[in-house]
């Protein structure tokens, strides 16, 4: 082969290979799962299945216990953060919550303030597995879950008091269980749900879901059990909450999976613990 054949053969191939960095290739365009509220540009999400196991939807109850994955990883102590303590009490000095929902939390009863409602106290938070073992050992079956079946474990969920009286009376209570949802917490053991919940009556304890999911929750009546029943059933729905439209959609997930998303839309996703996962979408 001649010399100028064989450097042009070789300056082709250059050529070539150079120009692979310049075509848009659909297949590398995965999305990692990062944290909820993220935007989408590529049309792509990369399932694992430990997401199964994590978000703010995950549910935890006697039947499905928590897997340690999907502990919130931004677990606080809420004494340490005085800027997170606004508008509310702590029953002690240890209690802890994750940071995002003590943030909305706060702001919460910032807003209650203004309705002249302001004797909150948080009397609970998160547990790690080992203090709620040892809460099961001393109060039974009867006053406590074991470990990683309480929703005290995930860091998403806490009891809330008032200094005025019981929460079932108190104009704190109330004040919650009418507005609350509008803050994407739920009260997650409602009195009319037990044998749903398998727990009973709790106006302490709320839980935080998210939006728009708390606000459907409290439309249709559903705990948390139903609701996320009822999406598995219809796979896909759409809901206006508060001018905003969002498409909520359900996909099992028992192996590594690619799923599609509108381009340039926010999305969350959180895991049911029951084998599937929930993402919900809508433009920015």
């Amino acid at each position: 082969m001649k010399k100028w054949v064989f450097w042009l053969v070789i300056l082709l191939l250059l050529i070539a290979y150079g120009m692979t960095w310049l075509i848009p290739d659909d297949k590398q365009k995965i999305v990692n799962i990062i944290d909820s509220d993220a935007e989408i540009s590529s049309g792509d999400l990369h399932i694992q299945p430990t997401q199964v196991h994590k978000g703010n939807l995950v549910l935890v109850n006697k039947r499905y216990p928590l897997d340690e994955v999907g502990i919130q990883p931004d677990i606080v102590t809420l004494a340490k953060r005085k800027e997170l303590i606004q508008g509310y009490a702590l029953m002690n000095e240890n209690l802890r919550l994750s940071e995002h929902v003590a943030q909305l939390f706060k702001s919460m009863v910032l807003d209650a303030a203004d309705d002249h409602v302001n004797h909150f106290l948080i009397s609970s938070g998160f547990r790690t597995f080992k203090e709620q073992s040892r809460i099961f050992a001393d109060k039974g079956d009867a006053y406590a879950l074991p470990a990683g079946h309480s929703e005290h474990n995930l860091g998403l969920s806490l009891d809330i008091g008032s200094s005025q009286g019981k929460m079932s009376q108190a104009a704190e209570g109330q004040w919650l269980k009418e507005h609350a949802w509008n803050y994407g917490f739920i009260l997650r053991y409602p009195q009319d749900k037990t044998e749903v919940t398998g727990i009973a009556y709790e106006p302490w304890h709320f839980r935080y879901v998210g939006l728009p999911h708390s606000v459907l929750m409290r439309k249709k009546n559903f705990s948390l059990e139903e609701y996320i029943e009822d999406i598995r059933h219809q796979k896909t729905m759409n809901a206006e909450v508060a001018g905003r439209t969002y498409t909520i959609s359900y996909y099992p997930v028992s192996k590594t999976r690619t799923i599609k998303i509108p381009l340039h839309q926010r999305y969350e996703i959180s895991g049911d613990n029951q084998g599937g996962v929930i993402v919900t979408t809508y433009a920015k």
